[in-house]
């Protein structure tokens, strides 16, 4: 039986492309894979009756190309302060169960062939959206920094925003330059990659 549930929060993601998504854009990857981990900041939320305000979930991933052409692998991270009742919830919301085709988590659990095992462990969330500065800090899994993209020439900081009207993560994002090392199952080092940060608000529909 389908689940009620929403998600209010602070998103962000990290991967391996230069600087501005080419997939947001309908490209393919830069180096032809895509590798690195989205992470997000629930503000407010619930499912069923469980709520979720204050977690962080964070996954790492690869896809051999385009994420479109699937054969993904992820491994996720859960805040360890989650309850059994709130993992279970977490779980059930990743998984895309019950959820409407095209639908961001749908998406994901078409698009990814293997889950590694679980990780729960103490998350770190740093994020400053005016600032355009973030921080992601899992111990020996992952840890990333967000920071504002500089001209080349002047050094001053540069603004971009991703605008997506029809996005099916989020529909405004400010693009920033992302590093960001994967130290668990999932391995990458990126310098100055591609990185976003949006609000978001996300439900079954």
């Amino acid at each position: 039986m389908a689940r009620d549930w929403m998600i209010e929060g602070k998103y962000i993601e990290y991967c391996s492309c230069d600087l501005g998504c080419p997939c947001e854009a309908m490209a393919d990857p830069t180096q032809g894979d895509c590798t690195g981990l989205v992470a997000f900041r629930i503000d407010k939320g619930q499912c069923d009756s469980v709520a979720l305000d204050d977690l962080s979930v964070v996954a790492t991933f690869y896809f051999p190309r385009a994420i479109h052409h699937g054969h993904g692998v992820m491994h996720p991270i859960i805040d360890e302060r989650a309850t059994d009742a709130q993992r279970d919830a977490l779980f059930y919301i990743l998984s895309g169960e019950d959820q409407p085709i095209g639908t961001m988590f749908q998406i994901f659990s078409v698009i990814i062939e293997t889950i590694k095992d679980p990780l729960f462990a103490p998350i770190a969330f740093e994020w400053d959206l005016d600032q355009r500065r973030a921080r992601i800090e899992v111990p020996a899994a992952v840890r990333a920094l967000s920071e504002p993209i500089r001209n080349p020439v002047t050094d001053a900081e540069h603004r971009m925003i991703t605008v997506l009207p029809d996005g099916w993560v989020f529909h405004e994002a400010e693009n920033v330059a992302g590093f960001a090392k994967g130290t668990g199952p999932i391995r990458f080092d990126l310098s100055r990659r591609h990185s976003s940060m949006a609000n978001v608000a996300w439900n079954p529909n």
